[in-house]
């Protein structure tokens, strides 16, 4: 379909990418915990812009410099591995009154999010190293694939983005009245996170 090589395939990894966790899901619960809906929809938008940047770097040719230089793409994905392992570990050991792992400053939503989206390793990886593969050299249209894939793109994470946004407001006042499920919350997502920095390191 427009040159995508699977697009039922590409679609499924878009959602299993935005479901993992990661700085952009603890970005989107941040900013919807301080600015209510206003805060949440800007920072969806901003993981939205910062998705496409990559997105269109990879399009440019990134990726297929990384390619030509592995040293750097390794270093890329130790740095990305250590960074997540780092948050992980900040979330599973915080106590109460222990500040954000990631601070979000009311009014600056969009701006923080984008910029958080564009140093997520986690991003970094899927745009530089797995959404060249669903580009089929065979039926490839140039820009409209490209942009094809781009639409796809925005569009899953928005909704993606809202759904958190939503549940976040919707249970926040309960996680707010129960501290120890909060602390659990924190420690399974910490885990997690170790978790997928741990498999980005052992992919190598």
């Amino acid at each position: 379909m427009y040159g995508v090589a699977d697009y039922g395939a590409f679609v499924v990894a878009v959602v299993v990418f935005l479901a993992i966790p990661g700085p952009g899901n603890l970005a989107l619960i941040t900013s919807t915990g301080k600015g209510g809906f206003k805060g949440g929809l800007a920072a969806s938008l901003g993981v939205i812009a910062g998705d496409q940047v990559l997105m269109w770097l990879a399009v440019a040719g990134v990726a297929a410099l990384l390619a030509a230089w592995p040293v750097v793409f390794g270093a890329v994905q130790w740095l990305g591995a250590a960074y997540l392992a780092w948050l992980g570990l900040k979330m599973a050991l915080a106590r109460p009154g222990d500040a954000p792992v990631i601070q979000i400053h009311p009014g600056h939503y969009f701006r923080q999010a984008f910029t958080i989206t564009l140093l997520n390793p986690k991003a970094i990886v899927f745009y530089m190293a797995f959404f060249p593969l669903f580009v089929d050299p065979a039926r490839h249209q140039g820009l409209a694939t490209f942009a094809f894939m781009a639409v796809t793109i925005a569009g899953l994470t928005l909704l993606y983005s809202m759904s958190v946004v939503l549940l976040t407001r919707r249970f926040a006042q309960a996680l707010r009245g129960n501290p120890r499920l909060t602390r659990w919350l924190n420690r399974l997502a910490g885990t997690l996170l170790v978790g997928f920095g741990v498999k980005l390191a052992l992919s190598r």
